[in-house]
């Protein structure tokens, strides 16, 4: 008897390094390399351009809201409808909670790896007021109903599977947290070791990645970096992302736009290990790619204890300050390393040990354990 088929899903193709901050992509190239999956399904939402608007546009008549296509049957039967799976046993992996919709078949064993619940998106990142009460109740229930049906539910950070076991019902024997790696090439990081830092860290180069810089905090680090500038230390906030024209006018700025990580790779990774440390304040956030990022490639991290970032920063490997810690605070903490570099190296070097741990191919290894039976990575042990 052959083991089934392993498949990845999600509102868009798995293929494709673009699709969804290109998590799949990276998941189902490690997971490919290791022979736990197989293959994405690819969805292409982008063919149902016609249904979406016919369908918004009856939401708006009816109750004055605009979207909520993707939570709706219609969107989720059509869209999956485009995969072909056959009538053999497969395993999927899905990474948005309503796909496949009901009812599912009975060769079909279903599994969810989610960054946060559909609730979570809704209240955490506001996306529930763009979406009429209905719908939204409709979303979660149908949500709770796949939860309930599969056969596990694997979070990247306890806040998610948190959710899932508290607002959702769900037993915590079916839940499991089991942290993303890094979207880089793996292949292509090998000329990149980790580098030793430089002895002096001035200026202090703080390094913030991505584009929705207002959440992710851009405006808290700059107020850091103020404390840091009144106690004449110099500090630079290089930041990636953006288009420097939308940037604030700031005298420690330093803008240097999008760089596409799959075409000027080593651009990427020198850019990210120049920094002292990676900052992400963000006011809501899933996870944390770019604190990975940051660990894969040597550089420690600061960050708000918020949402997933948690499971992106390990104890030790850089600092979590709650929301609300006046920006002196963090400047005390930097100051501190500006005035011992030795105590800098000491944490660089803590980081450095661990690079591998922050890969895809390392959160392969987990997922192979837990299909072949392990709970070390139960909701129940954390």
């Amino acid at each position: 008897m052959t083991s089934p088929q392993r498949v990845l899903t999600l509102v868009g193709d798995p293929s494709q390094i673009n699709t969804w901050s290109n998590i799949p992509y990276f998941l189902l190239k490690a997971g490919q390399t290791a022979g736990f999956l197989h293959y994405g399904l690819p969805l292409q939402p982008e063919k149902l351009k016609l249904q979406r608007l016919l369908w918004n546009g009856w939401q708006h008549l009816t109750t004055g809201h605009h979207g909520g296509f993707q939570y709706s049957a219609a969107g989720l039967n059509q869209l999956f409808s485009q995969a072909k799976l056959g009538s053999e046993p497969i395993d999927i992996i899905s990474h948005f909670p309503l796909l496949p919709p009901m009812p599912w078949s009975s060769s079909w064993n279903v599994n969810y790896y989610l960054d946060a619940t559909t609730k979570q998106i809704f209240e955490d990142y506001g996306l529930g007021a763009k979406v009429s009460p209905r719908i939204r109740s409709t979303a979660l229930d149908r949500e709770q109903a796949n939860f309930q049906a599969c056969d596990r539910i694997i979070c990247m950070s306890s806040w998610a599977a948190q959710s899932v076991v508290q607002d959702y019902g769900i037993c915590s024997t079916k839940v499991h947290i089991i942290p993303g790696g890094a979207n880089l090439d793996e292949e292509a990081l090998a000329p990149f070791p980790p580098v030793d830092p430089l002895s002096t860290l001035q200026p202090l180069r703080l390094g913030f990645v991505g584009k929705d810089w207002k959440r992710k905090g851009l405006p808290y680090l700059l107020q850091i970096a103020d404390v840091l500038l009144r106690k004449e230390m110099q500090v630079e906030v290089i930041v990636v992302g953006p288009s420097t024209k939308k940037l604030p006018s700031h005298p420690a700025i330093r803008g240097v736009g999008f760089v596409n990580k799959s075409t000027h790779l080593a651009d990427y990774v020198r850019l990210v290990q120049s920094f002292h440390f990676g900052c992400l304040f963000s006011a809501a956030e899933a996870f944390g790619i770019s604190n990975l990022e940051c660990l894969r490639l040597g550089v420690p991290a600061i960050a708000h204890r918020v949402g997933g970032i948690p499971a992106t920063l390990p104890e030790g490997l850089g600092h979590l300050f709650t929301p609300g810690t006046p920006p002196q605070a963090v400047a005390d903490v930097l100051a501190t390393y500006i005035q011992h570099p030795d105590r800098y190296a000491e944490l660089r070097q803590r980081v450095a040990v661990r690079t591998s741990e922050f890969s895809w191919n390392y959160t392969v290894q987990k997922f192979i354990q837990l299909w072949q039976g392990t709970d070390a990575f139960s909701y129940d042990n954390f």
